[in-house]
């Protein structure tokens, strides 16, 4: 990967051009993230206590050229990470056979979409929070988390409230997370997630050094992590793109589209990047809630 053209517009800003496959807004709408955002062609992205706002500013059938509120070396160091920016996702998507016309199109439709690799504490609590809630709701769910138990930043455009501490978290009653959070039957899992991260009996820093198999067996510790909750830790908080989550939308098209059979299993390395853009597919152009076909 290279950058064309970093330079500073101030002390707190650059620009920066990504010669791949990047579209913040499909990110944001992707569903492996619950606190990103866009406002006025102005995307935020937070990990940690880091608060990035990117802005996309031109396009070419290269790559895309945005603006940054950050410095180059908290760009380098923190963002070309977290957007899995040293990984080719053009030549990816290229690698489709042409034979797989569904594979082909869920590919181009998710063209820009990138694996994140998030903070795995937040991951965590954010997909037991998922289980059988819409996006929206997800979204409101996580962001309360943040308001009411996490620390605070201030930034130029004013306080963004970051996603809570395991020890914060830990200290909440289960009573309390599903009043305040609305969380209802997942509040003693997040509090139980809280509680063994914050004991040490889950260690996340720890568990990248485990094979995927493991690392899925690892989160599985956790009470309310199931086979597909750990598969999206893995996925979207430790960049493992063997790995795919299975969920309704992903299970519909694997029944409608490919017979019951697993189309992912013939992209070994690249699978769980596949199955965003098929799940991103799915939800958003191909009418797959009814069963429906274009």
């Amino acid at each position: 990967m290279t950058w064309d053209g970093d330079y500073f517009m101030n002390k707190d800003r650059i620009t920066v051009r990504v010669e791949d496959d990047f579209d913040p807004g499909k990110i944001c709408a992707s569903g492996q993230c619950f606190r990103a955002s866009e406002e006025n062609g102005d995307f935020r992205f937070i990990t940690k206590d880091r608060v990035l706002r990117i802005r996309p500013v031109s396009e070419d059938g290269r790559g895309v050229t945005c603006e940054a509120d950050c410095s180059r070396s908290e760009w380098e160091e923190i963002w070309v990470p977290y957007f899995d920016l040293r990984r080719n996702y053009s030549a990816i998507r290229a690698s489709v056979p042409q034979e797989d016309r569904f594979m082909r199109r869920a590919a181009e439709s998710g063209r820009g979409i990138r694996i994140l690799r998030q903070d795995p504490f937040e991951t965590t609590i954010s997909f037991i929070v998922s289980q059988r809630k819409n996006i929206p709701a997800i979204r409101r769910a996580v962001e309360l988390l943040a308001e009411r138990y996490g620390g605070r930043k201030q930034t130029e455009d004013g306080t963004v409230c970051l996603f809570p501490e395991p020890q914060a978290l830990a200290r909440v009653s289960e009573e309390e997370l599903h009043r305040a959070c609305g969380l209802g039957y997942r509040a003693p899992y997040v509090r139980c997630a809280a509680l063994m991260v914050s004991e040490g009996r889950i260690d996340p820093g720890a568990a990248s050094g485990l094979s995927d198999g493991e690392l899925i067996d690892y989160f599985r510790r956790i009470k309310g992590v199931g086979e597909k909750v750990a598969r999206c830790i893995a996925l979207f908080a430790y960049g493992r793109t063997g790995v795919v989550p299975v969920d309704t939308w992903i299970a519909r098209v694997m029944e409608e589209e490919y017979g019951g059979r697993d189309p992912f299993a013939r992209f070994p390395e690249n699978a769980g990047i596949f199955q965003q853009y098929a799940f991103y597919y799915a939800q958003h152009e191909r009418g797959l809630r009814t069963g429906g076909k274009p």
